[in-house]
């Protein structure tokens, strides 16, 4: 109860400007600091592992705001137990800097259209767009969602949908209430080729 308080508290103060210090990360100190990072969400010369998401060109906000959860305990997400526990806040906004400075790599599964069309039907009904952008490519504490790996896509989107993350509100859990696996299936596809 107190953490969903704590993120509420985080998102309404989001909502009210930008993160604090955000602007002053520093994408050549971050560099000195995402070794570890970069075994699982990857390197310009290398893709994520499986299940892990990209986050090069993520929303800076978005990642500063996930690494302070996931620090503080506000989100427990196990293979990142105890990796931030010695990163002070400037050290989260120079590690966002660096990774929202890369360039994202394209998704490289093949695309089928119909899996493809399908997903882009249902981002249309479920105003994805709203939230994420018109091109998906998010703001400030709403990621990007354009060109995610298609297999870390559709892990979140259950996860959201069976209750089992929040952001920092419900909103996605609300998007994703009444979606069928295979429409999870279908949005991750879609996402994932833009």
């Amino acid at each position: 109860m107190i953490r969903r308080a704590v993120i509420f508290s985080v998102a309404f103060l989001l909502s009210a400007g930008p993160v604090p210090g955000n602007a002053n990360g520093d994408a050549v100190r971050g560099a000195q600091k995402v070794a570890a990072c970069a075994v699982c969400h990857g390197a310009p010369e290398r893709p994520p592992l499986p299940g892990m998401p990209t986050l090069a060109g993520q929303q800076p906000e978005f990642l500063v705001l996930q690494m302070f959860f996931m620090r503080e305990g506000l989100r427990v997400v196990p293979p990142m137990a105890g990796l931030l526990k010695d990163f002070t806040d400037r050290d989260l906004e120079d590690v966002a800097a660096y990774f929202s400075a890369q360039k994202p790599s394209p998704e490289s599964s093949k695309r089928d259209q119909q899996i493809y069309a399908r997903g882009a039907a249902l981002s249309r009904g479920m105003g994805c767009g709203s939230c994420h952008l018109a091109d998906y490519r998010g703001q400030r504490h709403i990621p990007r969602i354009t060109g995610q790996r298609e297999d870390y896509l559709a892990l979140t989107l259950r996860a959201y949908r069976d209750d089992k993350r929040t952001g920092a509100d419900t909103s996605m859990n609300a998007a994703m209430y009444r979606a069928t696996d295979s429409d999870i299936r279908d949005l991750a596809h879609y996402l994932a080729q833009q």
